[in-house]
């Protein structure tokens, strides 16, 4: 079964590795075979990656558009040992990024590193704003 795409106008796409930007209107189309694939929303560009857990997705990104994904494996164990170091809190995120990564599924581990995020700016919400958590 097909799988259909809506960009917006100027929106990003990857492509087995290749960057897309769409044109000055919203299109459709259908990728009708398997391949590697990032909506923008899903991409962390390097410029981007300003924390610790970013830099973790942008590597899990090489990973998954990579023709040899083991090639980044070190990198990524690097990373993951860094982050559980500064916050032991992150293992469950880092042990279910490893869970999928071993499972060679590639496209959910890069989900998964979004939750990793997600959690990084919730701990961080909380260190500059403590007192945010007792008042919701």
């Amino acid at each position: 079964m097909p799988l259909r795409i809506e960009l917006k106008p100027n929106e990003r796409l990857i492509i087995n590795g290749a960057l897309i930007r769409n044109g000055d209107r919203r299109s459709v189309f259908m990728i009708e075979n398997q391949c590697k694939f990032l909506r923008e929303s899903e991409i962390i560009f390097e410029a981007d990656a300003d924390t610790a857990a970013k830099r973790l997705c942008v590597t899990l990104q090489l990973i998954y558009l990579a023709d040899n994904p083991a090639e980044a494996d070190d990198l990524f164990v690097q990373q993951a040992n860094q982050l559980l170091e500064a916050a032991p809190s992150m293992a469950p995120y880092i042990l279910a990024i490893q869970d999928e990564l071993s499972a060679r599924q590639y496209h959910r581990a890069v989900k998964r590193g979004r939750d990793l995020v997600a959690y990084e700016q919730s701990l961080h919400a909380h260190l500059v704003h403590p007192d945010r958590g007792a008042q919701e």
